[in-house]
């Protein structure tokens, strides 16, 4: 396995290949968040308005905030496409229910930048449709968002929040070139089998089927080495990438995950019991990454009383610090998003008895590939939260980063 630094430093040629030479802004497409409002209309589109409310009301809704938030990020998104159009861009808008089902290759290729407008939900589903798997050629399209509500919503894949009170200043800077470059890691996944048939998935957000004639990828046979190390046959590759996190677990949370893990093509098979796996990018460690593996204040606080020093001077003043000390380990769970490496968790694994199996493996670590074989009952394998594959038991799947599958975005301060 190569060390961190080199595989960052051959990451980067790579991503020096996917870099624009020439960048020219002349068409966007803006791609706008389904407001809390929206989404309770497309539930009930047969209530007028006026029905809708009263709706809302009985069920014990801020009918009020809800409007509010509503009209909050519609007048943001006005003054995104007003902020493109008057340093002269051709600017198409979709929502996020027309973006996630309906958007061909065509438009894709059409547009010089993927904006999101709303929050990192918005810009997940727009960096999945900003696919190599979604493009006419190999040019990729950036991604640059904006927060449309930085009040209510952390949005730390978007730009800087003080964008979000001076769009134009953002687009100006775009318009202009004064921006850098960022290369997002991306997971990809790809299902291990006899025959190469993957699982119709589930869009978590609508929660339907979701049809894949745009994005089917063709199954692939397996190399002598890998079919005889896996116990398999053919290949093939998921048709979304994951920004974030790839998620694999049982369905319902108060099941045991029974899973089986190779790290990095080893020849030891980690077998483990737990709530779940999460193999995390740089991108993601802020988020779901960070969540299960943080400590509180609390936590630096009991550890220090169960020393058998407990009360000393010394410990008492690193108690008095417990907080900052909390914080100075939770920043350190974050890494780079042009990171290279995966970063998988265990959730919750269980270490009595025989479990887990090495004793040695570790609940959390990097790593270049993860390969995972399922002896679940009812589990998913879920992309950014959002795509959701059935991973019952003897399913098998590769989770591994390319320099081709980058996601490529737009930079400021």
């Amino acid at each position: 396995m190569l060390k961190s630094k080199q595989l960052l430093q051959q990451f980067s040629k790579e991503y020096a290949k996917y870099t624009p030479t020439k960048f020219k802004l002349k068409r966007a497409l803006v791609v706008t968040k389904l407001s809390r409002y929206e989404f309770e209309q497309l539930r009930h589109p047969e209530l007028s308005p006026d029905q809708l409310q009263q709706k809302l009301r009985d069920r014990g809704t801020d009918v009020e905030m809800v409007l509010h938030l509503h009209k909050v990020h519609k007048d943001f998104e006005r003054r995104v496409v007003q902020s493109f159009q008057d340093v002269g861009c051709e600017v198409k808008l979709s929502s996020r229910l027309e973006f996630r089902s309906s958007l061909s290759k065509d438009v894709m290729s059409w547009a010089d930048v993927i904006v999101p407008v709303g929050g990192d939900g918005t810009f997940l589903l727009s960096a999945g449709r900003a696919s190599p798997l979604f493009a006419l050629s190999q040019q990729k399209t950036p991604i640059v968002g904006f927060n449309s509500d930085p009040l209510h919503s952390e949005g730390r894949l978007m730009l800087p929040k003080h964008y979000s009170d001076n769009p134009a200043d953002a687009v100006s800077r775009i318009k202009s070139g004064d921006f850098k470059w960022m290369h997002r890691s991306r997971v990809r996944t790809t299902m291990l089998g006899s025959n190469g048939n993957i699982p119709e998935p589930t869009d978590l957000f609508r929660h339907t089927e979701v049809k894949m004639e745009q994005v089917s990828t063709a199954p692939e046979v397996l190399d002598q080495d890998m079919a005889d190390k896996y116990k398999a046959k053919m290949k093939r590759v998921l048709p979304y990438l994951a920004l974030n996190e790839v998620f694999i677990g049982e369905h319902l949370s108060a099941r045991v995950s029974h899973l089986q893990l190779v790290l990095d093509h080893q020849d030891v098979v980690n077998k483990t019991k737990c709530s779940g796996l999460c193999v995390s990018t740089g991108t993601g460690s802020t988020s779901w990454h960070t969540s299960i593996n943080r400590i509180t204040s609390r936590d630096v606080d009991d550890l220090l009383r169960s020393l058998p020093n407990g009360n000393s001077k010394n410990v008492m003043m690193l108690r008095q610090n417990a907080e900052e000390i909390a914080q100075r380990y939770n920043q350190g769970l974050l890494f780079a998003p042009d990171d290279p490496r995966l970063c998988y968790s265990i959730r919750e694994q269980i270490c009595v008895g025989v479990w887990p199996s090495p004793k040695s493996f570790k609940e959390r670590d990097f790593v270049q590939t993860v390969f995972v074989k399922s002896h679940c009952i009812d589990a998913n394998l879920v992309i950014d939260g959002s795509i959701s594959f059935p991973f019952n038991d003897g399913a098998k799947a590769l989770l591994e980063v390319h320099p081709e599958d980058a996601l490529l975005t737009i930079a400021l301060d």
